[in-house]
């Protein structure tokens, strides 16, 4: 007598993206999308993620290093599940790119260097920078570009480091 399961085994996400982008599904890549994708809104150094992913996992029994941790993060950016962007003072940030996104517009502080996203900012206008990347990238790929992304940096200074300035003078 076979027993049939009534619930089919499910494909974990973070398994099947890896497996569609051509990547292989070891402990680390898994732990290393997963926290990316728990924490689309936010940037992370490599230094940032990689005392953030310390001890992340220790019943898994990973541990990640400088570089191994180097190759992870540029392969997912190689395939388009990471968005790689070098801010004003040469630093790589890195963080999860929705496959349906075509611009993430992010504010860079230039006194505390915070990297915050605009996307809930820019609410009002999300339709209209998504019609303007859209239009960018096809002109692009039009030329002959390949693998083409958009990204959409605003510097200057953010209001809490304003308004600290402004109390201190």
């Amino acid at each position: 007598m076979t027993v049939s399961s009534a619930h089919p085994a499910r494909t974990d996400p973070i398994d099947a993206l890896l497996s569609a982008h051509g990547l292989r599904r070891t402990v680390a890549a898994r732990l290393v999308l997963g926290w990316f994708l728990a924490h689309a809104d936010t940037s992370y150094t490599h230094a940032q993620l990689l005392s953030a992913l310390q001890g992340a996992e220790p019943d898994k029994g990973v541990t990640l290093d400088r570089v191994t941790l180097y190759r992870l993060i540029d392969r997912l950016t190689q395939v388009g599940l990471l968005l790689c962007r070098v801010d004003a003072n040469r630093v790589r940030r890195y963080q999860a790119m929705p496959e349906s996104v075509k611009a993430m517009p992010h504010f860079e502080c230039q006194t505390c260097h915070r990297d915050s996203p605009l996307a809930g900012a820019l609410q009002g206008n999300a339709l209209d920078l998504e019609a303007a990347a859209e239009g960018a990238l096809q002109a692009l790929k039009a030329l002959g570009y390949q693998d083409v992304s958009l990204d959409l940096a605003v510097r200057g200074v953010c209001a809490d480091c304003a308004s600290a300035a402004a109390g201190s003078a």
